[in-house]
């Protein structure tokens, strides 16, 4: 049984890492070429877009690999298969139990190297990437309306205060610019108004540079109140008692990908905690978190064409459906996370249904082939 896992191992193994370096080398070029019209501006020159194409190749085996997995476990199964080596090996006492235990060894092998990637070299790299194009960009824009975080404290009084911050850049360093700061009381009447130029996020409290405060002691008048009493005051530093830190804020400022399953995790957690929509997130940290076992579905789909006649087309047309089969779990994963946000699913169950779904489809087709053919 030893010469038997060797030989399937050595084959399919070496398939999956073609098929990945294939794959890894089509993105670097697409990401090279989308890059070029970013030389020669501020500095940015051709060897540091490559190096942000490298940088962003953590990111793609992660979201690629499974669908090496697929092709790459078809094309050594259906080579095998073609060249009767495969139905020798069933001859030789290798069974369906034992041929599916071995594959799913080999498949939780696959798992556990896609969840070390993504987990902990991909948001790294990424963050590199961002922190790299960010330096010769002058900082990251957060989009039209910028990036918004919720927070609430207790002011001198016990009284809860709600707080709404609003950032519409960050610099390569990490620093916040463009901050808005609005604090209202518990009948959401703005009570303050804090906007500074710069903001360093620290321990407990932000460091806020070039301060406009803005307050109404009693409260934002209503329709039909008598106007507050104002008080305004320009600081050139202040520092803002906060308990949003620097992993909350780099959640909201930064894109996904940059996030690792914990930190995706505590982030919806936040957002539950003030009261702030999380179905996303939520759906994103269980989508991030089941992704590696999408390794097990993929050699599980490919293991039936072991069992198809060799007569039955070629290595190119099973190949070719593999690649389809992988398109189209790619595409269902996607959707269902749309899904699962517009009609408020659990968020494990959007996440996971797409693969259970290919996973109770790939078990019925092997069952049938071993039982009938």
């Amino acid at each position: 049984m030893k010469t038997v896992r060797r030989l399937l191992y050595r084959d399919i193994a070496g398939a999956v890492g073609f098929v990945t370096l294939a794959f890894l080398s089509l993105f670097f070029f697409i990401d090279f070429v989308d890059e070029l019209q970013d030389v020669g501006k501020n500095g940015y020159g051709i060897v540091h877009a490559l190096l942000a194409c490298a940088l962003e190749l953590p990111g793609h085996f992660y979201e690629l690999f499974p669908i090496s997995v697929l092709i790459g476990t078809i094309f050594a199964l259906a080579r095998m298969a073609q060249s009767s080596e495969f139905t020798i090996l069933r001859t030789g006492g290798l069974g369906p139990g034992r041929a599916l235990g071995l594959l799913t060894l080999l498949a939780i092998g696959f798992a556990l190297l896609n969840f070390a990637v993504g987990d902990y070299v991909a948001p790294l790299s990424e963050r590199e990437a961002v922190a790299l194009k960010a330096s010769f960009r002058g900082g990251r824009e957060l989009g039209r309306t910028g990036a918004w975080l919720k927070d609430t404290r207790k002011d001198s009084n016990g009284r809860d205060v709600n707080i709404a911050v609003n950032v519409k850049r960050t610099t390569p360093d990490g620093v916040l610019e463009g901050v808005r700061i609005f604090e209202s009381d518990a009948d959401h009447r703005e009570t303050a108004r804090v906007v500074a130029r710069r903001a360093r996020i620290g321990d407990g409290q932000w460091t806020l540079e070039d301060v406009q405060i803005t307050e109404w002691p009693g409260g934002a008048s209503q329709p039909g109140e008598p106007l507050p009493r104002v008080r305004e005051e320009s600081l050139a530093r202040a520092q803002w008692p906060s308990s949003l830190d620097a992993g909350v804020v780099a959640a909201a400022v930064l894109p996904v990908s940059t996030m690792s399953t914990v930190e995706l995790w505590r982030y919806s957690r936040h957002l539950t905690n003030q009261e702030q929509a999380s179905q996303r997130q939520s759906i994103q940290f269980w989508k991030k978190a089941l992704y590696p076992f999408s390794c097990l579905v993929m050699v599980a789909l490919a293991l039936p064409f072991a069992y198809l006649s060799a007569r039955r087309g070629g290595i190119s047309y099973k190949v070719f459906g593999g690649i389809l089969l992988g398109i189209s779990f790619v595409l269902l994963n996607n959707v269902a996370g749309f899904l699962g946000v517009l009609r408020e699913w659990t968020p494990w169950v959007a996440a996971a249904a797409p693969g259970l779904l290919y996973l109770l489809l790939s078990m019925a087709a092997f069952t049938w082939l071993v039982r009938y053919r």
